[in-house]
């Protein structure tokens, strides 16, 4: 099978990139229009690059394949002793690696983990005929460092809620849920706007938040009345969360780090699977698509802020409804999948 019609996807783990961006976006057309995508495991044990990589090389000779943030070292020194065997290769990134390594904010285990990934990037890079970045400033990192470097922007693999919860204005008994559903790389964000949050849930009985950090969650807000902390949770099993729970409103704080500034505005296609309306900070990304008070709301950097874009949202359900409504339809247009299939179509060997 010639390399025109084969995808690997040489997965290190990053299941949820390797979704999102290919493998539920464009690849089911691919395999529709007679493609063949395929997602191999690079293992970490001892050897097994080496060991496995005969069969590897057998079947997938000439093939293209896309790189997710990492591999591991066996595999990185089996690919670069056999890169003349495949076709066009892409290494996606959706976080600024060496920014989140230096990031004194974010836990100690995730900055290690980081801080492996970037010291083996200048070699990933090498052995890439293009990088692909999730935003146009985390691209912008890299065109000194990489002769081919574009921005593909996440696509929408959710389905969108039909908004019934919208239909019945919120009350006592039936409140507004309000979510953040954010991992721990965003802890510091969620911290600084807790204030707000606080101020909320104590001086109203109708709204009830979610906060999806388990045991992560800050302890002024895991105390709060109406409060859910559930764990998080694995990526295809949030997937199904996501899909079953339906919110009014989405918080999605994001300070002036670097780390922050290469990040993309997959958090809008999150809060609009969960058919709510979000509340952002006002900076790149959300300043690309949010639209102050038509699809959304864009905040400055205070609690202050934060609390007055909640009571906004809250003290008017049928503006909110209808900002809920525009969400989701920039959504199909911003994360039509088909963009994502489009931008995979073209690819080739480019150098």
């Amino acid at each position: 099978m010639s390399s025109e019609t084969l995808w690997v996807v040489l997965s290190d783990g990053g299941q949820p990139t390797e979704d999102i961006y290919f493998l539920e976006s464009a690849a089911p057309e691919l395999r529709r229009q007679g493609g063949e995508i395929e997602r191999v495991v690079a293992s970490r044990s001892f050897g097994a690059a080496w060991l496995h990589g005969r069969t590897f090389l057998r079947q997938y000779s000439g093939a293209n394949l896309l790189l997710c943030r990492s591999l591991p070292r066996a595999w990185l020194r089996w690919l670069e002793h056999h890169r003349n065997a495949f076709g066009y290769i892409a290494y996606l990134i959706d976080d600024d690696i060496a920014a989140a390594a230096l990031d004194t904010t974010l836990p100690n285990a995730y900055r290690q983990r980081m801080a492996r990934i970037a010291h083996l990037q200048p070699r990933l890079l090498t052995l890439s005929d293009e990088l692909v970045a999730c935003s146009e400033k985390l691209a912008q990192r890299f065109y000194a460092r990489h002769p081919h470097v574009s921005v593909l922007t996440p696509p929408l693999i959710a389905s969108l809620p039909a908004l019934e919860h919208f239909i019945q204005p919120p009350s006592a008994q039936a409140p507004w849920q309000i979510g953040f559903h954010g991992t721990r790389a965003h802890l510091n964000d969620l911290l600084y706007i807790a204030p707000a949050l606080w101020a909320l849930q104590q001086g109203r009985k109708d709204t009830q938040l979610e906060v999806m950090l388990g045991k992560h969650t800050p302890k002024q807000l895991a105390e709060l009345p109406r409060i859910k902390t559930p764990a998080s949770l694995p990526w295809h099993a949030f997937r199904r969360y996501q899909a079953s729970r339906q919110l009014h409103i989405g918080v999605a704080p994001l300070l002036e780090t670097r780390f922050n500034q290469g990040k993309s505005f997959i958090k809008f296609l999150d809060i609009t699977a969960m058919g709510g309306v979000g509340i952002y900070s006002n900076r790149y990304p959300y300043t690309e698509i949010v639209r102050h008070g038509e699809n959304g709301l864009l905040v400055e950097d205070s609690p202050q802020a934060w609390q007055a874009g909640l009571q906004q949202l809250l003290n008017n359900p049928q503006a909110t409804a209808a900002m809920a409504r525009q969400a989701a339809s920039d959504a199909l247009k911003i994360g039509d999948p088909h963009i994502a299939l489009t931008f995979w179509q073209s690819k080739k060997r480019c150098r």
